[in-house]
This record gives C-alpha cells, sequence and structure tokens, in this order.
C-alpha cells in the first residue's frame, strides 16, 4: 500500500458527523457508530468530569470490510492526547483491507471526540498555555496542544486511572454488545483482536490480564510503540504533556497511589479485588505484584506481540522488553526493537514527506502493517 497516498486520500474523505463514508477506489466503508458510556466511575471520579458531554455521548468509525460476512474484528486502540482519528485512518484501512476484518476505531475517554472541541483549538488553548507558563515558569515542554491534558493531570493525576478505567468499561459493554448480537454491524460470532498503539497498548494489557467475564480469552493482542509498565514510560513531550504534568502523574503513582488504597472504599474495593484493578497495579512498576503480573503474562504467550522503534524515547524499548521478555527465556520472541531509516517520533512513527522520503515511510509502513497482518489473521 501507498501509505502517504492513501493517508491523503483518507483523511479528505473522513468525517466524524457523517454516518456512512465511502472510499473511493474501495469496498471498505467507514460507519460512524453511536454510543453511551453508561460506566459509572462517579466514586473516583473528578467532580468536574462528570459535566463533559461529549464523554458519555460520542461515536467510533467502524471500517466494514469489503465481505460483510466476515467473523472477524480488530479494535484500534490509539495513543495518549490524542484530539484526531487522522492519524489512524490508513492503519484502520489496511487491516480491513488486508485481514477482511471489522476495524473499530474506540476513542479512550476525554480523548478524541470525547472532549471538548476547544481543547484541540490553538486559539482557545494558547492564551490558557500561556497562563500556565506564567505559573509554573520551570515547566519543559508546554505548548497549545497539550495544555489541556496537562492541567487536568497536574489538578488530579487519579485522572489517568480514572479516564482508563471508564474506557475499559466502555470497551467490556461494547464486547457484550456484540457477542448479545445487538451491535448494528458486527456480528455476534466473529474472534476479537486488539491492536495497540501506545497508552492503548498499556489499557489493552490491562484488559487481557484481568481479562473480565472471560471475554477475551481468545483476542489476540498487536502492541505497537508500547508494552512497558508505566515506570519506564517517559511522558514528557509537546503532543502529549509537559515536564511538570508527567512528573506529577509519575511522582504519584510511583509514590502515593499504593497509600491512598489503604481502607474501605469503591475504588480501593475494585483495585484489591477485581483481577483487572490489580492487573493495573501490577502495570505500575515492574517491581509492584511481578509474580502476579509475569505469571498472567506467561499465560499470554502467544497472544501478544510488540514491534517497539529504536527512537522511541516516550515508551523506550528497553522498558517493553523488560515488561515481556527478559524475564523468561520461552517470552524472548513476545517483542521485536525495529528502526526506520528517516526521522521519525513515538508521536509520529509514519510522516508525511513530499520528497522521495515517502517511499521509505511507506515501506516501513507496510513492514509493520503486514507483521500485524500476519499476527491476527
Amino acid at each position: 500500500m501507498e501509505y502517504t497516498k492513501k493517508y491523503n486520500e483518507l483523511k479528505s474523505v473522513f468525517n466524524p458527523d457523517t454516518e456512512e463514508i465511502t472510499i473511493p477506489g474501495s469496498k471498505i466503508k467507514i460507519y460512524n457508530v453511536c454510543f453511551r458510556s453508561d460506566t459509572s466511575t462517579n466514586n473516583f471520579s473528578n467532580i468536574n468530569d462528570t459535566l463533559i458531554s461529549e464523554n458519555i455521548s460520542f461515536s467510533y468509525p467502524v471500517f466494514v470490510p469489503e465481505n460483510k460476512e466476515s467473523k472477524k474484528a480488530i479494535l484500534l486502540l490509539h495513543g495518549l492526547n490524542e484530539r484526531s482519528w487522522v492519524k489512524y485512518l490508513v492503519w484502520a484501512f489496511y487491516l480491513a483491507q488486508e485481514t477482511g476484518s471489522y476495524v473499530i476505531l474506540f476513542p479512550i475517554s476525554y480523548h478524541i471526540n470525547r472532549s471538548p472541541v476547544s481543547w484541540k483549538d490553538p486559539r482557545a488553548m494558547m492564551p490558557v498555555m500561556q497562563s500556565r507558563k506564567k505559573i509554573f515558569s520551570q515547566t519543559d515542554m508546554s505548548s497549545f496542544a497539550n495544555v489541556a491534558l496537562s492541567n487536568r493531570l497536574t489538578e488530579d493525576p487519579m485522572r489517568f486511572f480514572s479516564s482508563g478505567c471508564q474506557t475499559a468499561g466502555d470497551i467490556i459493554e461494547l464486547v457484550r454488545s456484540i457477542r448479545k448480537g445487538e451491535h448494528q454491524l458486527i456480528p455476534s460470532e466473529c474472534t476479537l483482536n486488539i491492536f495497540a498503539y501506545s497508552i492503548g497498548a498499556f489499557l489493552s494489557e490491562i484488559i487481557l490480564m484481568g481479562n473480565p467475564e472471560n471475554l477475551f480469552s481468545e483476542s489476540k493482542l498487536f502492541i505497537f510503540c508500547g508494552g512497558s509498565v508505566f515506570s519506564n514510560m517517559k511522558g514528557t513531550s509537546k503532543l502529549i504533556m509537559d515536564s511538570l504534568a508527567f512528573d506529577r502523574v509519575y511522582n504519584f503513582y510511583m509514590n502515593e497511589f499504593e497509600k491512598t488504597i489503604k481502607g474501605k472504599s469503591p475504588l480501593i474495593d475494585f483495585l484489591r479485588s477485581s483481577k483487572i484493578g490489580m492487573a493495573f497495579r501490577s502495570m505500575i512498576d515492574g517491581s509492584r505484584f511481578r509474580s502476579f503480573r509475569e505469571n498472567i503474562l506467561k499465560n499470554l504467550k502467544g497472544q501478544i506481540h510488540s514491534i517497539t522503534l529504536v527512537k522511541d524515547t516516550v515508551i523506550p524499548a528497553e522498558g517493553v522488553l523488560a515488561t515481556l521478555c527478559n524475564w523468561n527465556k520461552e517470552m524472548q520472541n513476545v517483542a521485536e526493537i525495529w528502526d526506520f531509516p528517516y526521522q521519525y517520533s513515538h508521536e509520529n512513527p509514519f510522516p508525511i514527506f513530499n520528497s522521495p522520503l515517502s517511499m521509505e515511510v511507506d515501506h516501513c509502513f507496510e513492514r509493520v502493517f503486514s507483521s500485524a497482518r500476519t499476527f491476527l489473521i
């Protein structure tokens, strides 16, 4: 596939407000499906967050393959602080075309179209960024693109958990609806695999480890640019969060989180008694509930594969290997480290070039996604 060409084509036709989208020259179609989140996190969410209506009622794109009788589906999960699906359209198209699967692009709570439009508006965010810089003058990597998330996580680092918890609950409800035959597009008997990138991989690992209601017992998870425990991530970036926000979140989960979940509350009960809660706790640091995490991951061998990149500074390759591979010889093939012959980053592994370099990007995209196709098919 010519990635660069297809990127521009899909960007030009995609509209999140259109129910059905035709892709020129292809029999694959995109449908934007409505969803209402009934996952309650009121017991441990910031009260202001419950007022964000976009996070409750939203739509998500489904790429429908040429063969409508397909019994395969792939859930595609994105990275942290994403505000648009544009980056992922070619990813979904390729997976739909090459695996014959329905591909579901499901937004993490308070991301993409589950957040106010103002959060991605440079005109609205520039004054907010300037105000933050005045108050916190020593902060690095502050930008209009990351200031909304940076402010939110600085104010309340528990939002990192509650956002993921709500998303996990929504995904569980989505899969339930498919299994009950209630989804308007996806057959009830389909296999469900996952393609996850960045923080979406962190969430996916926790979901597979917790395996609520045995909904994911047969699911395969292909990870790109992710897979490590939280402590090995370095989230400071102009496209993700600034240094103050990352330091606040990192210190909270490394030094305060376990102390806050003593006693009795709905949150504490969830984190201590549910397998998915324990999976989250075990994915914070390599030494935390290590045997719990590694025993489950060993049982998932064959269901998880990760490709990470040499120049990824947000989720470095060494941390992915330490989480998935290095503790057991039998796990060595679970993760691979690759490199690309052009300037890339974690946030933008497949940049758009108006030069011969675009052919290199096309080739590297094909290399990654053909590996995903082989694993997920």
